[in-house]
């Protein structure tokens, strides 16, 4: 999609601001949503809507969502997860009806800790021993409430129960059943979006370091979602940060067809002063500077043009 105008930016960032915003009401309402089930898929046709219409755009406001504020962190890390989600059941090629499930729980994975979710985002102090014990019963707690608010898929409720379950990570992921391996997915997602978001008591890490992290840790078993991730969004994703190895900093913008080769905005000089105009730049072409690494959102303190580095996103688009 094309953006043509400010007008049509604000409308496709209000879309998705509305989108985000609904969700965290449900989740932090939930007794008092009607047909709760069929809330959370109306918010999944949407989110599949707004992606559809470029999967980049929305993972470019996506991740500047997520690594640059952690107010209202519930309902953007379930949004997050519930995009990464969804980009990795076609990586994968996971049929719909286990896709279907497993976004599901990503979008209520935290409903039985919404308002503890978004108060610890902010908190600089450790956890509590009464928020530790909520945080250990969370997911067992969430399922249970989810049944009481009629949802009937057990994939789904079986996945939220247990994506915190250490056993999970036992299985092998090919020969495992369906659930097992959909929860492992969500594990996978919890934690890469978790990484990545700012705390009061930390900034967010990179894309890059989250990701290189969750493979290296991982067992042989659990390195192909890991790779499926990486190949779903790229190890520096659109609307995340780098610096070049001319020491100038850009922000990604597009994902190209050479993996791992973005296009970019240049956006500061190496002295780090923001340039007046970002220039467009493919960093899979032999021209030109490379990406020497990824930065995290606190180290680009200057307010954005979105709609000037969609524009730029948009005229890449048309080049790839």
């Amino acid at each position: 999609m094309s953006i043509q105008s400010e007008n049509e930016y604000e409308d496709l960032l209000a879309l998705w601001s509305d989108l985000e915003s609904g969700l965290g009401v449900i989740l932090g309402s939930p007794a008092s949503t009607q047909e709760f089930g069929h809330r959370v898929l109306q918010y999944d046709r949407w989110m599949q809507s707004l992606l559809q219409r470029d999967p980049d755009v929305g993972l470019y406001l996506l991740f500047q969502l997520a690594g640059n504020s952690p107010v209202g962190y519930s309902a953007s890390h379930a949004l997050v997860c519930a995009v990464l989600s969804h980009l990795i059941t076609i990586e994968l090629g996971i049929a719909k009806a286990e896709r279907d499930s497993l976004v599901h729980a990503a979008l209520t994975m935290n409903i039985g800790m919404t308002a503890m979710q978004d108060a610890l985002a902010t908190q600089v102090e450790k956890p509590t021993p009464e928020q530790q014990d909520a945080i250990r019963l969370h997911a067992a707690k969430g399922a249970l409430m989810l049944g009481n608010l009629g949802v009937t898929d057990a994939h789904w409720l079986d996945i939220v129960s247990a994506h915190h379950d250490a056993a999970i990570d036992k299985a092998d992921l090919r020969s495992a059943p369906p659930v097992v391996r959909l929860t492992r997915i969500l594990k996978i997602v919890d934690r890469y979006a978790a990484m990545i978001s700012p705390r009061m008591s930390r900034a967010g890490r990179t894309a890059t370091e989250s990701a290189r992290a969750l493979i290296a840790n991982a067992s042989a078993k659990t390195d192909e979602i890991g790779h499926a991730l990486v190949r779903a969004v790229g190890l520096c994703p659109p609307g995340t940060y780098v610096r070049m190895d001319n020491d100038e900093t850009a922000v990604v913008l597009r994902r190209s067809a050479q993996h791992n080769h973005p296009y970019v905005a240049i956006i500061a000089n190496p002295a780090g002063e923001m340039v007046h105009s970002p220039r467009l730049h493919n960093t899979a072409t032999n021209k030109g500077s490379k990406i020497k690494t990824a930065l995290p959102a606190s180290a680009v303190r200057a307010r954005l043009n979105h709609f000037q580095m969609l524009r730029l996103g948009a005229f890449a688009a048309q080049q790839s």
